[in-house]
């Protein structure tokens, strides 16, 4: 399983790729729909941009974020292994998967776990798809709120701190209404068994 291939990739005529590409390559963060909650990003290979993310959220350097990546070959380049079975649960499994991998790679200290963990899910969201593309890295997704505020169900919660924090704001999906959640956290155990962490 690559990237995903889309059967007619959508235009979002709101958000210029090319501009949020240059913003993140330049140490910048965003504020953008993950293909869960609304989320805070940038490149996670970028010492710089992931220390800004952390300040604005206020958040324990103790405590990761979850990176994005558009396929199997993207998350190749960044974990050292990949249980056997990961392909097939992630082709089947209907809501958007986090999976923990004990040991991370060709990332900066701050963007992975003690002891080298990192989380990592694949986005099948078409704009997140094509957003991880443009920048061709993995990209930071932690809930758009500051430590141990409730994180935003929709972008009319997200607060003004945040939102003035960031240096572009996407435009897709900030009229929609539905409520989303976060993401399901799955990691293999010692034995090969997976474990949810978060249902």
């Amino acid at each position: 399983m690559d990237a995903i291939t889309l059967q007619k990739t959508p235009t979002f005529s709101t958000d210029n790729f090319d501009n949020i590409a240059d913003i993140l390559t330049d140490d910048g963060i965003i504020l953008y729909p993950t293909d869960t909650i609304w989320g805070l990003g940038c490149d996670a290979t970028n010492p710089v941009a992931v220390e800004r993310v952390y300040n604005l959220k206020q958040r324990d350097r103790s405590k990761p974020f979850v990176l994005l990546v558009d396929g199997i070959e993207m998350l190749k380049a960044y974990v050292e292994a990949l249980h056997p079975r990961l392909e097939t649960l992630m082709m089947y499994h209907t809501r958007p998967m986090t999976v923990i991998y004990d040991q991370a790679k060709n990332l900066p200290e701050n963007a992975v776990g003690p002891g080298g963990s990192v989380a990592i899910r694949v986005a099948h969201d078409p704009f997140c798809q094509q957003l991880i593309q443009a920048v061709g890295k993995p990209l930071v997704a932690t809930s758009a709120n500051i430590s141990n505020e409730p994180f935003p169900s929709i972008f009319g919660e997200i607060s003004s701190q945040v939102i003035q924090g960031v240096d572009y704001v996407a435009r897709h999906r900030r009229t929609d209404k539905a409520p989303k959640e976060p993401s399901v956290i799955v990691k293999y155990d010692g034995k090969g068994e997976l474990v949810f962490l978060r249902g």
